[in-house]
């Protein structure tokens, strides 16, 4: 048998070239996948047996009446982060937190108000009799930041936003950047993200709209409500990076 002699810097090549960088969203793929393995894989894998990637999940669209909390999942229900923001590959075998359900209305007092890079993260299911529920942002009595997916608005589907001040409602805002994401009885994930212009919301790790500030002054927000048709299982506020 020819010996070898491995020659200085050798090792590091090797390293560096096992971590080409993944691009968001993507998963990494061997150059030459194995042939399919129809035997039971043993306790120890050899460590020169390549273990292919597990298959990219599939999609979901936000009309598609509910989901599975099990792997296929493009992505994790109240993960941390933002949509898109978050790399990393989903935990082969994760469940979405669970907290409740937590009593409706549900309400959450903000010791340090709102402010920028805050988020709250809401799992919930739609009533299958929903006419509508709300999430508020409240500074007092006034409404900074008012959430309203009505499902049958004269014969439409829309999500409101408003603010109201003393008894002054505001102007709607009713334009979204996808289609409708709730279902009825079908669960859901919102993200309402705090920066220093506006919130913005995503359902179903898709954007959907920014609301601009109507109330400035972002440390008196400091009561969040969730009213009338949904049930609640999660709800969290983190500070992103």
């Amino acid at each position: 048998m020819k010996s070898y002699k491995r020659h200085k810097g050798e090792l590091d090549l090797v390293l560096t070239g096992s971590m080409d960088p993944c691009w968001p969203g993507t998963q990494y793929q061997p150059p030459q996948p194995p042939a399919p393995v129809q035997a039971q894989v043993p306790a120890q894998v050899p460590t020169q047996v390549t273990v292919p990637a597990p298959a990219p999940a599939t999609s979901i669209h936000p009309n598609v009446p509910g989901w599975s909390a099990h792997p296929g999942w493009p992505y994790n229900p109240g993960q941390s982060g933002w949509p898109g923001q978050n790399p990393s590959i989903m935990p082969p075998h994760w469940l979405p937190p669970t907290s409740g359900p937590l009593s409706v209305p549900y309400n959450l007092n903000l010791a340090r108000g709102v402010y920028d890079k805050m988020m709250m993260t809401i799992l919930g299911l739609v009533k299958p009799n929903a006419k509508m529920f709300t999430v508020n942002f409240l500074r007092g009595n006034d409404i900074a930041f008012h959430i309203n997916p009505r499902f049958n608005d004269g014969g439409k589907q829309v999500v409101v936003r408003n603010h109201k001040l003393g008894e002054r409602w505001g102007l709607e805002e009713r334009d979204l950047k996808g289609p409708f994401p709730f279902a009825l009885g079908s669960p859901f994930e919102m993200k309402i993200l705090c920066t220093r212009e506006a919130f913005r919301v995503a359902v179903n790790n898709i954007p959907l709209f920014e609301f601009r500030h109507r109330v400035r002054e972002l440390n008196q927000i400091d009561r969040i409500n969730i009213l009338h048709d949904v049930v609640l299982t999660y709800v969290n506020v983190e500070t992103l990076p």
